[in-house]
């Protein structure tokens, strides 16, 4: 994932948290909020909770690689939080769920055609 696709700061973060609406499932959690700088941005977190930082890091790689491949609308910052379910799940169910928060949060691209 490129640098400028990436929130960086903490201050992104909770900017996000505080005005962003919140979408969840067993797995996940997804927060997006409308930003001005025209690029669409995602942000992962993943708890010490979780697991060492070998499972963190696994389940923050399958989580990247799927934003990576969902059609975002341009113009959003996207916080996704793994829950409990996470440490179970493997990439296609990662990616399902992360689909249908995206879904459900109205930032997907409309499908043509």
């Amino acid at each position: 994932m490129q640098r400028a696709r990436r929130l960086r700061k903490s201050s992104d973060f909770a900017l996000a948290r505080r005005l962003g609406k919140s979408r969840v499932d067993r797995r996940l959690v997804l927060i997006a909020r409308a930003n001005d700088s025209g690029a669409t941005r995602f942000g992962f977190s993943v708890s010490k909770r979780l697991g060492n930082a070998v499972t963190r890091n696994k389940i923050k790689r399958r989580l990247k690689s799927a934003a990576v491949r969902a059609s975002v609308q341009e113009g959003w910052d996207i916080v996704v939080i793994a829950r409990q379910g996470a440490r179970t799940a493997d990439y296609w169910a990662l990616k399902r769920s992360l689909d249908r928060l995206l879904a459900r949060s109205g930032v997907l691209e409309p499908k043509t055609g």
